[in-house]
């Protein structure tokens, strides 16, 4: 939650009705400000979004109509206070933060926790002996499957910016979500029988395709992760959904031997034959018996099993039946959750970690509006885990909304705020693959 001064109203007070004896008054409210698609109207809200799929709840949102508004930042805003029905408005807002420099913006947004006055480290450093490992990415125009359009680059701006490997994801659930009125990214409808799975096919066909496009070289087993550098950009087959399976456990083995899938997701946007997602409400009550079996053979075959999306029960029956370490590719933390929220919890993180799996954090550019926020959102999940289950998931081309940096070649600032955010060496290596790398090993058959 974004902190009240004294002479703010408490994001509380709207949330639980309270702030109803301050109707009609002129109040201060400080949080996250983003333009709506129609004119005039913003919206404000106690954390910034994940994304653009998903939007808070009125809850923890005003409605905000103001002339000369700025958006995608934290703001201080005063105005008179209204309500129609649920909807809380604040009409003729005008900024108040003046002077609210970036120091202090840092300290008011949620999720941004910078080490006290870190001293920066020398920012030439440059990790040329690290596996370097973005945990779930779509960069080279992968998701394009209908269109079979043309590959953009990912191999040199990998070998500019020091990435050594991409777990590079096809999205087998594509064809049955689309983001809706609500702005929300929901199932429109359900997949006849074979769809996804043929779908799939050509989704592992055109990522191959892309890795022969860039020159690159194809993960399989751990000595080749441990081998891997940035001056030969390698990838991990991965999928984000385990959709394709259509309820048929031989299709992971399909799918490991054809495919050379090892990095499996087992959820997206549709609440499928696995389980539960955190975006839409609960179906199965987490974690299917088929996905416990996929979670299975997934562990036999040496597939990293992925949890993100979701929902804590799917997580928390994953820790319980998996016996190799959980990967959470692509979220960040909040101690506020609200509703659909795809970020996650202290308790849902320490749930990967205690199987020794990583979280990977995602640089959305409404939660780290840049890298030094970035580094503090990692610093903060290392906070609650520890440095050794911390990674970065860029969904890299993936995101609705705009990302904190845009290509692998601006790796390096992650790297110089990372010192700066007090992170030590080795720590840095960690985080930047080495603790992806730990778990791909520990995934991988005796």
């Amino acid at each position: 939650m974004i902190p009240d001064g004294d002479a703010l109203l408490a994001w509380d007070a709207i949330r639980d009705g309270t702030a109803s004896a301050s109707l009609g008054r002129t109040v201060r409210l400080r949080g996250w400000l983003a333009r709506l698609e129609f004119a005039g109207r913003h919206l404000l809200t106690m954390e910034p979004p994940c994304c653009m799929g998903c939007q808070p709840g009125m809850g923890g949102a005003v409605l905000v109509d103001g002339a000369a508004l700025p958006s995608g930042c934290v703001v201080e805003l005063e105005g008179a206070l209204g309500r129609t029905g649920s909807t809380w408005t604040l009409r003729s807002a005008r900024r108040v933060d003046a002077g609210f420099g970036r120091r202090r913006l840092l300290a008011a947004a949620p999720l941004l926790c910078l080490a006290a006055a870190a001293p920066l480290t020398d920012t030439a450093v440059v990790l040329t002996d690290a596996v370097t490992v973005d945990t779930h990415s779509h960069a080279g125009g992968l998701l394009r499957v209908r269109a079979d359009g043309p590959f953009t680059p990912v191999a040199s701006p990998m070998r500019e910016g020091g990435l050594a490997v991409a777990c590079l994801a096809v999205v087998t659930d594509a064809p049955t979500h689309r983001l809706a009125a609500d702005h929300r990214i929901h199932t429109f409808r359900e997949p006849a029988p074979g769809e996804l799975y043929n779908y799939a096919q050509r989704a592992f066909a055109r990522l191959h395709a892309l890795v022969a496009d860039q020159g690159m070289r194809v993960i399989t087993d751990a000595a080749g992760l441990h081998l891997a550098r940035a001056d030969r950009p390698c990838a991990v087959v991965a999928s984000e959904g385990a959709d394709f399976l259509e309820g048929q456990l031989d299709r992971v083995d399909e799918a490991y031997h054809r495919w050379t899938l090892r990095h499996l997701q087992l959820t997206h946007y549709r609440v499928n034959e696995l389980g539960d997602i955190q975006t839409e409400e609960p179906v199965h009550n987490g974690l299917t018996d088929f996905g416990a079996a996929v979670v299975g053979r997934c562990n036999a075959l040496g597939i990293v099993v992925d949890v993100a999306h979701g929902t804590l029960e799917l997580v928390r029956r994953a820790a319980a039946v998996t016996s190799k370490p959980l990967m959470l590719s692509h979220t960040s933390l909040t101690t506020r959750p609200r509703p659909f929220t795809r970020l996650v919890t202290p308790e849902h993180a320490r749930l990967v970690a205690g199987t020794g799996g990583v979280i990977g954090i995602w640089p959305v550019r409404s939660i780290f509006p840049d890298m030094d926020a970035l580094a503090a959102g990692m610093a903060r999940m290392a906070a609650v885990v520890g440095t050794d289950h911390v990674g970065l998931g860029t969904d890299s081309m993936g995101l609705v909304g705009p990302a904190t940096f845009e290509s692998y070649a601006e790796l390096p600032g992650l790297v110089r705020a990372l010192f700066a955010a007090g992170f030590a060496s080795d720590d840095v290596r960690k985080v930047l693959g080495g603790n992806y790398a730990r778990v791909f090993a520990a995934t991988m058959p005796a």
